[in-house]
């Protein structure tokens, strides 16, 4: 059942954000430099939806394992969750190393800047083993002042399955949860009234440091045909997850409608944490089962990366071909498998994906100044995946919720 919700002032908020980003890609592009003035706003906003980020998410795994009631269910709940978001992740991937082999985007590309981002040189030993370490903090504390949101997550499920095994005892602890959750997701239906400016600042100022339209323009036109491979990829999938929808959890272009304000959002801001808050909001109004929305999309934004994983794949091979490297299907299983694991490690957070491209490129030995032919565009493409990561994540939470209620 849905949710009811007041349709006049989410079509309302929805036009004005939209109206946010399409004036910000003017003003940006018309004003250029000039507008780096108005940055200040959007990270105010981008730092309210931050503040929201660490209490809500808490908050929202605590009771909605909680609400599962059985600690059991939440091994089947979990299981499906984690496959949803491994095979969907997996198709991506796919996807995109179809794409770019057809497209072939870069050859005759090697002239172009190979300058290693400081962030990525500072970070050349990631591995595996990083990522697997990433998942319990030895300081929660610690853990949440720097954002890190996996050992956040892993300490919410292990406390709340434990909380539903003492009974009574745990019902007061469990109401205080209740309690926070309810007065987050309040502060965050406040925060979205400032969202068309805050979005507006946030796009405008990134396209005036970019130099304006016509610096923009020719920095797009250096690696069009790459640029063209990311977005034809991120299409592709987006397309595929709202068929994933229609078979699986029976939704349509209603759910896409509601979604479409978290899309935006993720869209601005490049950051699906810091949508987390908005994503959660909309996927209730679409319909999605509270336990679901509560469980589902705080793991989402922090493992399930569909985007971002699509993008690394698409960018190591296109590193490949422009140093003129050959990539047989073994390398290409390599990348498939790497890529499919570094997404998990892309913790929501802009640029993320140029830090944990570092395992791909040294799985298949690329040189990491590749990184360099990349970094003039990146900021523009971050902005698509993050959107289809949160789509990902929304298409998820339907599909669990149906998965929980036929078990309900």
């Amino acid at each position: 059942m849905r949710r009811p919700v007041n349709s006049n002032h989410t079509g309302y908020l929805l036009w004005a954000i939209l109206a946010g980003v399409l004036l910000g890609i003017i003003c940006g592009a018309w004003f250029g430099p000039a507008m780096l003035g108005v940055e200040w706003l959007g990270t105010l906003f981008l730092n309210a939806l931050k503040m929201m980020i660490i209490p809500l998410i808490i908050a929202a795994v605590v009771t909605g394992v909680a609400s599962l009631g059985d600690v059991r269910k939440l091994g089947r709940v979990g299981g499906f969750t984690v496959f949803y978001y491994a095979s969907t992740t997996a198709v991506a991937v796919i996807l995109g190393l179809i794409i770019v082999n057809i497209i072939q985007p870069g050859a005759g590309a090697a002239n172009l800047s190979t300058e290693v981002p400081e962030t990525v040189a500072a970070r050349e030993t990631i591995g595996v083993a990083d990522i697997v370490l990433s998942m319990v903090a030895p300081n929660l504390v610690a853990a949440a002042a720097e954002t890190q949101l996996l050992p956040l997550i892993v300490f919410s499920l292990v406390f709340a399955a434990a909380l539903t095994t003492i009974g009574e005892r745990g019902k007061t602890l469990l109401a205080f949860f209740e309690g926070l959750n309810e007065t987050m997701m309040k502060l965050v239906v406040w925060i979205m009234y400032f969202a068309p400016v805050g979005i507006f600042a946030l796009v405008a100022s990134r396209l005036g440091q970019a130099g304006g339209g016509q610096a923009f323009i020719q920095e797009i036109s250096a690696v069009g045909l790459y640029v063209a491979t990311v977005l034809i990829g991120l299409s592709f999938h987006f397309v595929f997850l709202f068929v994933v929808l229609r078979i699986f959890a029976n939704g349509g272009f209603e759910f896409l409608r509601t979604m479409l304000r978290a899309l935006l959002t993720a869209f601005g801001t490049a950051s699906s944490s810091a949508t987390l808050p908005l994503t959660m909001e909309c996927a209730k109004e679409a319909g999605a089962d509270e336990r679901a929305v509560r469980f589902v999309l705080p793991l989402g934004a922090t493992i399930n990366m569909d985007g971002t994983a699509l993008y690394e794949a698409v960018a190591v091979m296109f590193i490949a071909q422009a140093y003129g490297f050959e990539m047989g299907i073994t390398e290409q299983i390599v990348i498939f498998l790497t890529a499919t694991l570094a997404a998990i490690g892309a913790a929501g957070i802009p640029q993320a994906g140029l830090v944990t491209m570092i395992i791909v490129l040294t799985a298949v030995n690329l040189p990491l100044e590749g990184i360099g032919l990349l970094l003039a565009v990146d900021w523009f493409l971050d902005r698509f995946r993050t959107a289809v990561n949160v789509w990902g994540d929304s298409v998820g939470s339907a599909v669990i919720s149906r998965l929980i209620r036929t078990d309900t």
